[in-house]
């Protein structure tokens, strides 16, 4: 089990960090269909300012492929540590016979 964690561990992150590089700069989703029916220049920023990982790239980093790539590993991971305490909260305990 521990080595199988350690693979889809390591397989992720370069995953994330790989795909993230070609990772396309046009708009998508929420952000298309905004633009689309012309009220995207009503969009506001957060009240809390920008966050680290917005426009999915991380904040203080210069170079565009890494900053996407530590974006990308950083939400894989994030991702994966809120669904295995969801797992982990949700599941049945073991039964003793």
């Amino acid at each position: 089990m521990k080595k199988y964690t350690i693979a889809i561990l390591l397989i992720s992150g370069v995953l994330a960090g790989g795909v993230s590089y070609f990772a396309s700069s046009n708009p998508d989703g929420l952000n298309k269909v905004a633009i689309d029916l012309g009220f995207a220049e009503d969009e506001t920023t957060h009240s809390n300012g920008d966050s680290a990982l917005a426009g999915y790239e991380t904040a203080g980093i210069e170079n565009s492929a890494l900053s996407r790539a530590i974006a990308g590993i950083t939400g894989v991971f994030a991702t994966g540590l809120v669904g295995s305490g969801l797992y982990f909260y949700v599941r049945k305990p073991k039964q003793d016979v």
